[in-house]
């Protein structure tokens, strides 16, 4: 593993937004085939998985969190928290990147804790082209995004948003273009949003420990038989 740079984790940070795991209330475009409580283990699977893959970066890792934060401080010991604000999910990430910037980080990024097998090093790339951007951004296949990033807060890019549409990076990006904000489009990675994003990700990741909990589901077979 490379070495922390502790002046680089001091003036940077990676918001990782997630959901206390409770039954019903994650993953519920996956209900069905999965049962409620299947999908708030997969939810909770792939959360720790992420948070295991993204500790030990150049980054000061805080988990931007709703529910309990009793949950979050006994299943993350020492992770930072931030509790979400806001009333939809544009004005909750708008929130915590100001609030991010207001604390003093010089680059703030966001990530959801569905996407468990995002690349550090795609991460890495992202921080460095904020050296020279504004704004970097990482499309999402379903036409959302998976991280968004900031040298410089820019609130408008998260003001009527339609989330969990397929317009939402098209709609980003021209609004960074109308508002004359230079950005950078690294490449696409998925998140686990549907039964489609769960087959890719069992092909591209079969050793990940969120894939060997889908595995170990009846379910899996119904999505291994086609892929």
């Amino acid at each position: 593993m490379e070495s922390v740079d502790n002046r680089l984790k001091s003036t940077r940070v990676l918001g990782l937004f997630a959901k206390e795991p409770v039954p019903g209330q994650v993953k519920t475009r996956l209900t069905p085939p999965l049962s409620t409580v299947q999908a708030a283990t997969l939810y909770q699977t792939a959360l720790i998985e992420t948070v295991e893959t993204m500790r030990g970066g150049d980054f000061e890792l805080v988990i931007c969190y709703t529910g309990n934060p009793d949950y979050f401080r006994q299943a993350f010991p020492g992770v930072k928290l931030y509790e979400q604000q806001g009333d939809d999910l544009g004005k909750r990430m708008e929130n915590a990147l100001n609030t991010f910037f207001q604390q003093g980080y010089q680059q703030a990024m966001l990530i959801g804790s569905d996407s468990p097998d995002l690349p550090p090093a795609l991460v890495k790339q992202a921080y460095a082209a904020l050296d020279r951007h504004p704004l970097v951004l990482v499309p999402a296949y379903d036409g959302g995004y998976v991280l968004i990033g900031e040298s410089f807060h820019s609130p408008q890019l998260f003001e009527n948003i339609p989330w969990s549409s397929d317009e939402v990076i098209s709609l980003t990006r021209k609004r960074a273009e109308q508002s004359g904000i230079d950005y950078f489009l690294l490449s696409g990675w998925d998140d686990l949003d549907d039964l489609d994003a769960l087959q890719r990700f069992l092909r591209r990741s079969p050793q990940s420990k969120t894939a060997e909990y889908l595995c170990g589901l009846s379910v899996a077979e119904g999505l291994t038989a086609t892929s």
